[in-house]
């Protein structure tokens, strides 16, 4: 049978999901053709903030790649803007001649933003935010200017100005309204928003009226005028002040437009029977809707009818609100604002910077909005959309679902608490059933391989923590199930975790007591288990659990970097990168003296000797004076900085002194894993600390801390914690959580893999709700560090063998001992155990 003709108009993600589900049900039914106007496949616009702060990148935002239409067989017109439609031909027609025949049309144009009409609009410099294009040019602006202004205190526009802020560029958010968000938010969420992200950096000017924007001689935005006369600079000038659907192709084809390209239950054009729109083009009903949540269940429905199935209608749709601005908790849904015959049911703690209201009415829950506490939204959303009558659990409604005990909530794992019919992901109609089902059957394992195959988290991330909690859950067997152990190595039945609870619990202190109360299968253990048990007694027992050197690397036990050829380097440490004209001069002096090959700055801010010989390193650590034995293990490595507000005109904080502290006090602390920090002293995070194991960045009002960021194989952004005030209290909550990471974490697993499998909601709770526990957590690291030696000078105290530095001819002359001279010890000062191979 000879296929039908399918055209697209638009290679967004409304009609993408459209085709998706299209191909799903009727893969053969149809040649498909699809016009552009930009150059780039189908992304995720929702992820286009994330983007400009600098989060993720335009390549990891991607959602169907080239290969995708090529493996679907769909004809893909990029960068062409569609400029006719003929519909007595039949036919399409690009603004470059290109033309497609069509038996069915799909307009899928979304919107464009509202430029205010005033004077100025035009100028170079005043762009609005809608795709990659004025991404783009925020980020590039971000390099070249200082000031920007953000008109419109919405949802887009406060990512907006967020992402600027992040950029380092000064942001004033411009609105016209009393509080931000008003359509999502009330008053008084409005106000806590603005507070928030006022001490974040943001400024605002409330109830302001944009009179005019003001250009310099060459043509460039130089200052936006308000009602009055007053004048604020403006380098940039973003307009987010509104969305308005893009319907001049289909005016221009005669379809009947009013708010949108209006269609019925069908989605089909009321005009035009063989027509279809999809998308923020589209008005439904009266209602334009600019959320993916909607826009995805249209494309469901008109999937449905282009297959020729001629069943499902498209009703409309409840719509909720999640906040993507970093760090900021913020849900709403249906009717928050309330009114005649509705009560509402408050919580409020501004101190805490928690609020929440639900509005009920007739007995059922008709809107929700809360603020700093969401963990419940998503349980509010699916009560305000089944309509269930609330009278027998009202008085438990505002503390969430863990108080209801008809709702089967157990523990404190809401993917356990779930029902298989409960919706996970609400813009794509994914539920924790289909999640599961997935898992199990085809294998998944990472977070990217379930939003390939089922979308789940794939949108505006909103969910991406629950879908993590069903991996968690389910991957290795039956959801209801625990997960299957893993073994830490040949040598035990037992895990990581097993093993970790089993040495505190039992209070084991040498690894003979590990072998012999676990029943280790191999008598001395392997070069698996030796290291991570090894770390797992000195981090669970400081000051008395026995270290055996022996069972570390091979760079911890030389303290120093072994590279290919069999040399060493050797990397001094700097306080916070900060260093002296005697400690370079030492350092040359020590190069020019060991004939030492190769001088390198590293990524980290310091000083990289490559090429030592090992039986120089003992006297290159002599000559250098620097710490540090610990540079090379899996501890602390550096902390990188900026020079902050000492040297900086942008800087707000004192970064380099902060990371001079930070780096003092922890330097000496060994870890599952290597740490690295960074300090930035402004938001322009010159240091790069969005992607360290902690990262400290300057505000105006005092410190931003993330934490379990990596910029290893695999970059990793850090996630916001907490917002600080004092020196002291940075120095207190990066303590705790490394602590926290030391006593829980997984030998070899990374804070960013730690994180993970915790949650980050075990980690605020452990560090910003358990006060006393923090100060606990931070008061045993700083014990475990008392008394901690620089294995570079204090050899006896570290249990360093020196023999290893000695030549194997020096080793055979019957004293065997390295001299005090050389060696700043006596061999016999050290234990004598025989030395092991390197792992």
């Amino acid at each position: 049978m000879k296929k039908m003709k399918l055209v697209m108009v638009g290679n967004g993600m409304a009609g993408v999901r459209t085709l998706e589900e299209l191909l799903k049900i009727s893969p053969d039914l149809y040649d498909i053709t699809v016009f552009g106007a930009e150059p780039h496949p189908n992304y995720n616009r929702i992820l286009l903030s994330p983007v400009l702060a600098g989060e993720q990148t335009l390549d990891e935002i991607i959602l169907n790649p080239l290969s995708w239409y090529e493996e679907n067989g769909i004809t893909l017109h990029l960068g062409k803007t569609v400029t006719q439609i003929d519909r007595i031909r039949r036919k399409v027609i690009a603004a470059d001649g290109t033309e497609a025949d069509y038996d069915r049309l799909l307009i899928a144009t979304g919107s464009n933003p509202f430029i205010l009409p005033v004077p100025g609009k035009d100028l170079d410099g005043v762009i609005g935010y809608r795709d990659i294009t004025d991404t783009n040019t925020m980020i590039e602006a971000a390099t070249k200017y200082k000031h920007a202004v953000v008109i419109g205190g919405g949802l887009l526009g406060l990512e907006a100005a967020n992402g600027l802020m992040l950029r380092g560029m000064q942001v004033t958010v411009v609105h016209i309204g009393d509080w931000l968000m008003e359509r999502q938010l009330d008053d008084q969420a409005g106000e806590l928003l603005r507070k928030s992200l006022q001490e974040r950096g943001l400024r605002f000017r409330m109830g302001a009226h944009t009179e005019a924007l003001i250009g310099d001689k060459d043509g460039r935005v130089m200052a936006v005028r308000f009602k009055g006369g007053e004048e604020i600079p403006a380098d940039l000038v973003v307009m987010a002040a509104g969305i308005r659907p893009n319907t001049a192709l289909a005016e221009s084809a005669g379809l009947h437009c009013h708010r949108g390209v209006v269609v019925t239950d069908t989605l089909q054009t009321v005009t035009d029977p063989r027509i279809y729109a999809v998308g923020e083009c589209a008005a439904h009903r009266g209602i334009a809707y600019g959320l993916v949540a909607p826009l995805f269940e249209q494309g469901k429905v008109c999937a449905n009818h282009l297959a020729q199935f001629g069943i499902g209608r498209y009703l409309g749709s409840q719509t909720s609100t999640k906040l993507k601005v970093t760090g900021i908790d913020l849900f709403s849904a249906g009717d928050f604002m309330g009114g005649d015959g509705t009560e509402e049911i408050v919580m409020s703690d501004p101190f805490a910077g928690v609020y929440k209201k639900l509005v009920i009415k007739n007995d059922q829950l008709v809107g929700a909005c809360l603020y700093g506490d969401t963990v419940d939204g998503s349980w509010y959303f699916k009560l305000l959309r089944e309509g269930r009558k609330i009278a027998d659990i009202r008085d438990k409604l505002m503390f969430g679902e863990s108080n209801i005990g008809d709702v089967g909530h157990q523990g404190h794992n809401k993917a356990a608490a779930m029902a298989d019919s409960d919706e996970v992901c609400g813009c794509n109609g994914v539920t924790k059933g289909a999640v599961c089902k997935a898992i199990k059957e085809k294998g998944l394992f990472t977070l990217e391989e379930v939003r390939k195959h089922t979308k789940a988290s794939a949108s505006c991330g909103s969910c991406t923590g629950l879908v993590e909690q069903l991996l968690m859950f389910t991957a290795g067997g039956d959801y209801s199930a625990a997960p299957k152990k893993k073994a830490m190595c040949g040598c035990t039945e037992l895990s990581h975790q097993e093993v970790r609870n089993a040495i505190f619990d039992e209070h084991l202190v040498k690894l003979d007591e590990v072998y012999e109360r676990l029943s280790w299968k191999t008598p001395n253990g392997c070069s698996t288990c030796r290291p991570a048990l090894n770390y797992y007694l000195i981090s669970s027992w400081p000051k008395e659990a026995v270290d055996d050197p022996q069972s570390r690397f091979i760079n911890e036990r030389s303290h120093a970097n072994i590279q290919k050829d069999g040399t060493y380097s050797v990397v001094p440490r700097m306080w916070g990168g900060e260093t002296t004209a005697d400690e370079l001069r030492r350092i040359a002096d020590a190069v020019d003296k060991y004939k030492i090959p190769t001088v390198k700055v590293t990524g980290g801010q310091r000083i990289d000797l490559l090429g030592v010989r090992k039986e120089d390193l003992v006297d290159v650590w002599r000559d250098i004076g620097m710490p540090s034995g610990h540079a090379y293990a899996k501890a602390l490595r550096t902390v990188k900085t900026c020079v902050g507000s000492e040297w900086c005109r942008m800087g707000t904080q004192d970064s380099t002194q902060m990371g001079k502290d930070l780096e003092r006090a922890m330097w000496r602390m060994y870890a599952p894993h290597k740490v690295k920090f960074a300090v930035s002293g402004c938001p322009r995070n010159c240091a790069e600390a969005g992607i360290k194991d902690v990262g400290i960045i300057g505000v105006d009002s005092g410190w931003e801390m993330y934490i379990a960021g990596n910029g290893g194989i695999k970059t990793e952004v850090a996630h916001f914690l907490v917002k600080l005030k004092t020196a002291e209290e940075v120095m207190e909550y990066t303590g705790a959580f490394m602590q926290l990471y030391r006593k829980e974490g997984w030998y070899l697993e990374r804070t960013v893999h730690y994180v993970s499998r915790v949650g980050l909601d075990h980690v605020k709770q452990r560090i910003l709700e358990d006060h006393e526990g923090r100060k606990a957590l931070w008061a045993e690291l700083q014990y475990a560090l008392d008394g901690e030696p620089d294995p570079w000078f204090e050899f006896a105290k570290a249990q360093v063998d020196v023999r290893q530095f000695e030549p194997v001819a020096s080793i055979a002359v019957p004293t065997g001992a390295a001299s005090s001279e050389s060696a700043g010890a006596s061999a016999k000062t050290v234990p004598a155990a025989p030395l092991r191979g390197p792992f």
